[in-house]
């Protein structure tokens, strides 16, 4: 198979070496001609636009920033629809609006081409290590035809329904990571007020039913105060701004999730949204008048 991939960024470079490495070739394109020359050192075919990498393979990867980046990359001036062939999958692992997916989706339907939305959740470490865990809507047909490809790039892989499945999917996972990162500094901000050591009570509450990965990873980190990006808190934002847009759509109510997004834009706001999105902890902290210190 002759494989596509459009945007090297944090996650894509990595993603897209993982791929090449598994034996297969590769073309690439990416706005900044700098972020080919890893694939390119290592056998890939460096491409001038979206169009000519469509002109040139089977499978298409995209992974960029946000809609309108992958509506410009599939629709745009110098985008996949101009020299896109018959039969060819275009796999979206971006995270980005369900509605504008199952749009996109139809409309290379039309073309009589097929797309996957395959966003990813698992960090640059984890696309580094062939480690991501891959949430894909589309045809179950086609997911299987991709699903090589996905296993270079994620150990963790799940079909889960129709197009925009795999976002509705990413969505969730959001929510769920924003609410519990939230969760965690509240937990600390009782502890530190109490005058309990939160390390000590960390290592407690990872033993029981509210241990969880995020107590693990990103627990240690806010303790550590080390708020250096695995996940950027403008990234963060952008994908609650989906997932309030989805509730609009949808007219559910998704309280928890609406707190977290105004963390998210405070922080925005403030100019940290390089900062991880632990960051959250500093504005509880703030609202609290409490400072979470390892020994209290």
């Amino acid at each position: 198979m002759k494989i596509g991939f459009i945007g090297l960024g944090i996650m894509g470079q990595p993603m897209a070496l993982n791929i090449l490495n598994s034996g297969h070739s590769v073309w690439v394109y990416a706005r900044r001609p700098a972020m080919m020359k890893p694939l390119t050192d290592a056998g890939a075919t460096a491409c001038s636009s979206s169009t000519e990498v469509a002109a040139n393979t089977d499978i298409i990867f995209i992974c960029v920033s946000d809609t309108q980046d992958v509506e410009k990359v599939i629709l745009g001036e110098e985008g996949i629809l101009k020299s896109i062939k018959k039969d060819s999958v275009v796999v979206d692992m971006s995270t980005i609006s369900p509605s504008a997916t199952r749009a996109l989706a139809k409309t290379l339907s039309d073309n009589e081409c097929h797309m996957l939305d395959a966003p990813v959740s698992g960090g640059e470490q984890g696309a580094i290590d062939g480690a991501l865990s891959i949430m894909v809507g589309g045809e179950e047909e086609i997911f299987n035809r991709v699903l090589p490809l996905f296993n270079a790039m994620g150990k963790n892989i799940v079909h889960i329904g129709d197009n925009g499945a795999g976002q509705v999917t990413k969505a969730c996972n959001q929510v769920l990571i924003g609410q519990t990162i939230a969760a965690i500094g509240e937990a600390y901000i009782l502890a530190s007020a109490s005058g309990v050591d939160p390390v000590k009570v960390r290592q407690a509450l990872l033993g029981g039913f509210a241990g969880s990965r995020a107590l693990e990873s990103h627990g240690q980190r806010m303790l550590d105060r080390n708020f250096k990006p695995g996940f950027k808190s403008s990234l963060h934002h952008k994908d609650m701004r989906i997932v309030m847009e989805a509730a609009h759509e949808l007219g559910i109510a998704l309280p928890g999730a609406s707190q977290v997004t105004q963390y998210l834009n405070a922080i925005v706001g403030q100019g940290k949204g390089e900062n991880d999105s632990i960051s959250i902890l500093e504005l509880q902290e703030l609202l609290s008048g409490i400072t979470v210190k390892k020994d209290n």
